[in-house]
């Protein structure tokens, strides 16, 4: 059972369409999987068979940059938002994080937005990474003597040693604990 206060994110899936704020997405979930100890699973979504092949080479090398935490890598094939939330639900994810290309207005209407119809219709909680968040590049460690320069936190974009800051990592936990708490009630209620 879990206490009060206590978050356990055991699976976190990193929706990826290999674009710039996937990336950033990518980020995010992985620095969440290695602090939480969770089994990261990267999901791309392609729209026919045939592209498959490539996208799953694409995901190795993502796989390949998570060091000693858990991977699934998985290719769905349809309509990148309901195979996202789809895939959600059968490897009971506990938390989506995925990447928003900020669009709005009269681009928004007619391009959609994976992120929106996944946030709308997910069984867990979704971490959305905008297009302004820091993403942090991968570097050799500087020499001794220069200057380090500041990192930004990839969901708020303050100032932030740390690739999540503990202000954001608290407002997750929160959301997570407050999404079992309702859960846990819906079931009891459910089985009186």
């Amino acid at each position: 059972m879990i206490g009060e206060g206590e978050v356990f994110l055991r699976e976190i899936l990193a929706a990826t369409d290999f674009s710039t704020q996937s990336h950033g997405a990518f980020e995010a979930a992985l620095a969440l999987a290695k602090h939480f100890g969770a089994r990261l699973h990267i999901v791309h979504v392609v729209s026919d068979v045939s592209k498959q092949e490539a996208a799953q080479a694409q995901l190795d090398s993502f796989a390949k940059k998570t060091g000693v935490i858990e991977v699934v890598r998985a290719v769905e094939v349809g309509h990148a938002a309901s195979e996202i939330v789809k895939y959600a639900g059968r490897k009971k994810i506990d938390l989506i994080v995925l990447g928003t290309h900020g669009r709005s207005g009269l681009a928004r209407v007619l391009m959609g937005s994976v992120a929106d119809a996944v946030v709308r219709t997910a069984p867990c909680q979704v971490l959305t990474i905008g297009p302004k968040a820091h993403v942090p590049e991968e570097t050799a460690a500087p020499p001794k003597t220069a200057p380090v320069s500041q990192s930004h936190c990839l969901v708020c974009a303050k100032p932030s040693q740390q690739t999540i800051c503990d202000t954001c990592k608290a407002h997750i936990q929160g959301e997570a604990l407050e999404r079992k708490r309702r859960d846990e009630q819906a079931g009891h209620r459910g089985l009186t």
